[in-house]
């Protein structure tokens, strides 16, 4: 989407830190479907993964990754539904680096694919696989796909934990055979925003403009959007994650909010629909059964409610206490009430339940309310303020 830039309130340094560097679209891969459902306890059914990849594209992601067919008939049940709605965003299967796996994705008529390989030494010796062997099976499958008339992004896997030599092979090894696109890989969330960057760029000197470069991050460290964009800033032009950064352990990297980063800091574009963003995540949310916590960017519930009496005083000048305008990820703006309420905050609210409250009262109402936050450890509904406050006074009619 082209971001309404009125519609952010981040000063300019940001600007002034930043610039020059690339303002190039990034594509949007989303993985909930897959890595997403991963999740501890998530279970996605088939119908879910319809919906789920109706509001994604809907939202302007450009590519789904639906599925893993070889590890369940549902999953291959999903890729087939979603197939079957024409969405406007690519779908991508999922496969290892095993022929079988690319055999399910291209009987199922699946035009791209992902095809993954263990590449650290670490994880090869837990295989019990030598680099050869490796090397060998990743062109096996990757040619086995191109053949079947499959679209290959190769996918490192703990590319962060490689050897440099060995993991330039692989990618060399893969392009070889046929892949069109690689990802590095973060796996298990261990790369610095700075380690992140140097890799990219590595992989983009080393295959130049033959295959773009994606990257897929974790969060184990909680650094996963700020690694996404790093990434991006070294040369990637696709960055892979779930919504509200679903996924094992720490999660993914949350493609929400890396877009908005992205967007409204960095002033690099992305397809997404902003304004769709929260809706998309409660969507994934509801269905997937995993709460949101009201803190979060996008999602959260607490972005834009007031409870604070020296925040409620500025509340008149969105600018002045929030960095971007709420209607351009589809929120609304609102006053609550408890114990940290002031003069403000009850005048505000008063009017938006159309109560008149004189002046001269509002302390004593201010006061309630505030031992009423107290008592309750909590928010002061809008039922209980209309009680403290009717006291005679006129309640125009809602």
């Amino acid at each position: 989407m082209t971001l309404d830039r009125d519609k952010v309130w981040t000063g300019d340094l940001n600007r002034q830190a930043l610039e020059p560097q690339p303002h190039v679209t990034v594509g949007l891969y989303d993985t909930t479907l897959r890595d997403g459902e991963q999740t501890v306890g998530v279970v996605l059914s088939p119908e879910d993964k319809v919906a789920i990849a109706t509001a994604l594209s809907e939202a302007g992601i450009d590519r789904i990754e639906a599925g893993f067919p070889r590890v369940s008939e549902e999953d291959a049940e999903a890729i087939r539904l979603i197939m079957q709605e024409e969405l406007q965003a690519e779908i991508w299967g999922f496969a290892r680096a095993v022929p079988a796996d690319v055999e399910a994705l291209a009987e199922l008529g699946v035009r791209a694919a992902v095809v993954e390989s263990p590449i650290s030494d670490g994880k090869l010796a837990a295989l019990g696989v030598s680099r050869a062997s490796m090397l060998e099976r990743i062109q096996t499958a990757v040619r086995a796909a191109t053949e079947s008339g499959v679209r290959v992004a190769f996918f490192g896997v703990d590319g962060t934990r490689a050897d440099l030599g060995f993991f330039r092979q692989a990618y060399e090894a893969a392009v070889e055979a046929g892949a069109a696109e690689v990802v590095v890989v973060d796996t298990l969330g261990v790369a610095t925003p700075e380690a992140a960057a140097y890799l990219v760029g590595r992989t983009v000197d080393w295959l130049g403009d033959v295959a773009p470069v994606h990257w897929h991050g974790h969060n184990d460290f909680g650094l996963a959007t700020a690694a996404a964009v790093a990434a991006v800033q070294a040369g990637a032009t696709w960055i892979q994650g779930t919504v509200n950064g679903m996924g094992e352990r720490g999660g993914n990297a949350n493609l929400l909010e890396a877009a908005l980063a992205l967007e409204a800091l960095y002033g690099i574009p992305t397809r997404l629909e902003l304004d769709r963003a929260r809706a998309l995540g409660r969507e994934v949310a509801e269905r997937a059964g995993t709460p949101l916590e009201p803190w979060k960017p996008i999602t959260g519930e607490n972005l834009f409610t007031r409870e604070s009496g020296a925040v409620a005083a500025q509340f008149h000048d969105p600018p002045a206490i929030e960095p971007y305008a709420s209607g351009l990820i589809g929120a609304t703006r609102g006053i609550v009430l408890g114990k940290k309420s002031g003069l403000d905050s009850i005048r505000i609210k008063a009017e938006q339940l159309g109560i008149d409250v004189p002046e001269d009262q509002l302390p004593e109402l201010l006061a309630k309310v505030k031992a009423k936050g107290v008592r309750k450890a909590g928010l002061v509904t809008d039922a209980e303020f209309k009680r403290m406050a009717r006291g005679g006074r006129r309640v125009a009619p809602s």
